[in-house]
């Protein structure tokens, strides 16, 4: 799929050369001339990096900087005719990724453009590999679990339980429902199976096994993974 970049920036003329050398190089691209329509767009997709110019009608880029920061995390590389030390300085404060000052070269600005894409690829990779589940870290890619940053040492299936639970926070699950997503087997009425694996978990992921704080019974019904943990 192709990256999806937005540029936030009243210049039009710039704007239209940014986006076709952009499209050029296989992304696809929105343009947006003021602060408020850029800072609405901006939250219309989930674009993979924004470009933002400093002075903007409407709402100044550090205005919408701050906005997108209030929910996103998305790379943005902050545009200004402005050479000042402290102009940059404050952008980068504020949350911006990187900066890069009027007039500038093309090739600059797709290096710039390469390499924070690049860098956002690789964080959400390695984001989506982990879990934080309280005191408990999962690494998924690793297959290996961290309770107060000391390995444990989980079985397979102890693993896929607790990445299971992890993944579905609040929901309450059947054994039924368990066995199938887990074990990945038609259910056979073991109970036991999954019964046993689960208190061995306990044993091994929560500070007081009796009486759990992780994965938790649902009498009558199964278990589930406490959602505010």
């Amino acid at each position: 799929m192709r990256p999806k970049i937005l540029i936030i920036d009243d210049d039009t003329d710039l704007c239209r050369l940014l986006k076709d050398n952009l499209e050029q190089e296989g992304y696809f691209v929105s343009a947006c001339h003021d602060g408020v329509s850029g800072l609405a767009e901006s939250q219309r997709l989930d674009y993979q990096l924004v470009v933002l110019d400093i002075m903007l009608p409407l709402k100044n880029g550090y205005e919408v900087l701050k906005k997108i920061r209030e929910k996103s995390y998305v790379p943005i590389l902050m545009l200004t005719a402005k050479d000042s030390e402290g102009d940059k300085v404050s952008g980068l404060r504020m949350g911006a990724d990187d900066y890069l000052t009027k007039p500038f070269s093309n090739s600059e600005f797709l290096a710039r453009i390469s390499s924070l894409l690049r860098r956002y690829t690789v964080f959400n990779t390695a984001s989506e590999n982990l879990i934080q589940l309280g005191n408990l870290s999962i690494n998924k890619c690793a297959r290996e679990v961290c309770k107060n940053n000391f390995l444990l040492e989980l079985t397979a299936k102890e693993f896929d339980l607790l990445v299971f639970f992890a993944e579905n926070r609040g929901q309450v699950f059947t054994k039924k429902q368990i066995y199938h997503a887990v074990w990945n087997e038609e259910y056979t009425f073991d109970d036991n199976t999954i019964m046993v694996h689960i208190r061995r978990l306990r044993k091994k992921i929560e500070d007081n096994p009796e009486n759990p704080k992780y994965i938790l019974t649902v009498w009558g019904i199964g278990y589930k993974c406490e959602k505010n943990i």
